[in-house]
């Protein structure tokens, strides 16, 4: 059984259903939706040609963690109980994921978590994140940690290393399958923009601990950059919160080069992403996606959980004030060996083969093949 509830879960999820779904021979695949997000999710869902076998549709107007915690763990717990899975797969740090890790150990039920041992070590940034996913750690039975440093904060916790498995991270699967080179955007604003001469500038913000301050010093940012470059266009998918959206229109809608948009389907996300110049983002799964098609991301917050990407050089990490958002993006704009550095980076995060990694690693838990997988940059 998958449980999940958001679209960055379901992106992540789905090629792992895929690779199950062709080993029938062993396994009998249930997917499972909260439903903590709706129209995004079932998109990403019709992408990957998934049909849920159950949702628990809780998605309400400006539902609280509370809400979402006590009715998912409600929900769960009776689907759990009728359908008595042999394993129950979770992923990363979601609200979901910490209650079908929690169900699951109610019924004393053995969990598998894609995407293990993700730390900041700041417990409220970001939040709830990285106190969710020591959470669903905690009740796990198998550990797929993305990278080898994933597993090393894992030992560091006291874990056993024989229930962790280093896989590579399945944003990487899902995005390279999802890549189209001659790509038709079904998103319409997207075509004249993409159609004219210059650089792109992708921009995503969204996280809670960012909603405030630190988020009007991002789009102060984004306003010089545009300003200062007549070249660049910015494009961003405004996200739905009502919050996030008063401050972005509020900042940036009156600029004829930065395109405000409504959120995008995932397809349209990741074959924008390719296309970009430039990405600036307070995203966590961005920093996995932007390096598979070599555009160096801004990260405009002031932890991350994936320092991989920092290290490869790939993401550079500047927190949310304006002045350092803005040296780095011009710096970005206008020195063109700092852009190449930055553009070759190695991707630390996958290969393409994270979900067979993890689907031969279950086969084998079950006894159904009897050696594991080469793990993922691991010599």
């Amino acid at each position: 059984m998958l449980i999940f509830g958001t679209r960055p879960e379901a992106t992540k999820m789905c090629p792992v259903i895929q690779e199950l779904k062709r080993h029938a021979e062993w396994f009998d695949t249930k997917v499972i939706l909260t439903g903590q997000h709706r129209e995004q999710l079932h998109q990403a869902l019709a992408h990957f040609d998934i049909k849920p076998d159950a949702d628990l549709n809780l998605m309400k107007e400006n539902q609280s963690l509370a809400y979402i915690t006590s009715a998912a763990i409600a929900g769960l717990d009776e689907l759990i109980a009728q359908e008595r899975p042999d394993l129950i797969l979770i992923h990363g740090d979601t609200q979901t994921a910490v209650c079908g890790g929690m169900a699951a150990f109610f019924h004393k039920i053995p969990v598998g978590h894609i995407e293990a041992g993700l730390r900041s070590h700041n417990k409220y940034s970001p939040w709830p994140e990285e106190i969710n996913r020591k959470i669903v750690d905690v009740v796990s039975d198998l550990m797929f940690a993305p990278t080898s440093l994933s597993k090393d904060n894992l030992l560091r916790d006291g874990y056993e290393e024989h229930h962790i498995y280093v896989t590579g991270q399945t944003a990487v699967d899902a995005a390279l399958l999802t890549y189209d080179a001659q790509y038709d955007f079904h998103e319409d604003g997207l075509k004249p923009i993409l159609n004219q001469q210059g650089r792109i500038i992708t921009v995503t913000a969204h996280r809670k601990e960012n909603v405030g301050v630190p988020m009007q010093n991002m789009f102060r940012a984004i306003r010089r950059i545009a300003d200062e470059h007549p070249d660049v266009a910015v494009v961003y998918p405004v996200h739905l919160s009502p919050t996030v959206r008063e401050t972005a229109y509020s900042m940036l809608s009156d600029h004829d080069r930065i395109h405000l948009l409504d959120p995008i389907d995932y397809p349209d996300m990741i074959n924008l992403l390719a296309r970009s110049y430039l990405i600036l983002s307070d995203s966590g799964g961005l920093q996995e996606e932007a390096p598979v098609f070599n555009k160096p991301l801004i990260l405009m917050r002031d932890t991350t959980e994936r320092p991989e990407a920092v290290a490869a050089n790939a993401v550079y990490l500047t927190g949310t004030e304006e002045s350092a958002i803005h040296a780095v993006a011009t710096r970005l704009l206008t020195d063109q060996a700092l852009y190449a550095a930055m553009s070759n980076a190695i991707n630390p995060f996958g290969d393409g083969l994270a979900s067979q990694r993890i689907v031969h690693i279950i086969a084998r838990h079950f006894g159904f093949v009897s050696e594991l997988p080469a793990q993922f940059g691991v010599k």
